[in-house]
């Protein structure tokens, strides 16, 4: 009993470090853990290195001939993925279709060995849903974003902890939904390769590891 509550004192001295570094608004060990990940051969992408992963991406679909059904830019958040619905889904629904299989495919196929965080992000335009699956734009937004995330894990193996799924309802469009053609730009899921920056601020399951060592 008494080197059990050594180990629990042990991991509680650990814990309480790290808080403490938050509550100071400091760095904390947790902090330097991973920033560390950045120098210490994690080889998270950087800016740069996002901009060569967006041309062989682009590429790769050119070469397929799907370069017209999905857009890719750079952004302050990373790379960012855009998936037009008509690609993934069919109006109204959560399910991928056939042809979605090929293109998410190349898409991993490019992503899967970079260590950076993938965010899935569901967009739609600003009409009503009408469904009693999904009562309003957030859940379907929600739904589309999951069901991609649930793909790769299950289908390609990706690492849990790697990807989250978001859902923006109407709320993000990128063009006016004053048009038809327009609100099909706004139908999308977007898949959001994050800068090194942003991967070393989301949330992992480090903490559990830390404290179980």
């Amino acid at each position: 009993m008494y080197s059990m509550s050594q180990v629990d004192a042990k991991k509680f001295g650990k814990i309480s470090k790290a808080l403490n570094g938050i509550l100071k608004g400091g760095s904390n060990i947790l902090d330097r853990d991973n920033q560390a990940k950045a120098t210490d051969g994690h080889g998270l992408l950087e800016l740069g290195d996002l901009k060569i992963l967006q041309k062989q991406i682009s590429e790769n679909l050119k070469t397929l001939g799907k370069q017209e059904e999905v857009e890719t830019e750079i952004t302050e958040r990373g790379l960012v993925i855009h998936i037009l619905e008509s690609t993934l889904f069919k109006e109204g629904s959560a399910i991928l279709q056939p042809k979605a299989i090929e293109i998410l495919s190349i898409v991993h196929n490019d992503i899967s060995n970079k260590p950076n965080h993938v965010r899935i992000e569901g967009h739609t335009d600003n009409r009503n849903v009408f469904s009693p699956l999904y009562p309003s734009n957030w859940e379907l937004s929600t739904a589309r974003a999951t069901e991609v995330v649930r793909h790769f894990i299950e289908e390609y193996g990706f690492q849990p902890d790697r990807i989250s799924a978001l859902g923006y309802g109407e709320y993000r469009p990128v063009r006016p939904n004053n048009n038809f053609e327009n609100r099909a730009q706004n139908r999308r899921v977007d898949i959001v390769i994050l800068t090194m920056e942003l991967t070393l601020k989301e949330p992992t399951s480090q903490l559990y590891q830390f404290v179980n060592n």
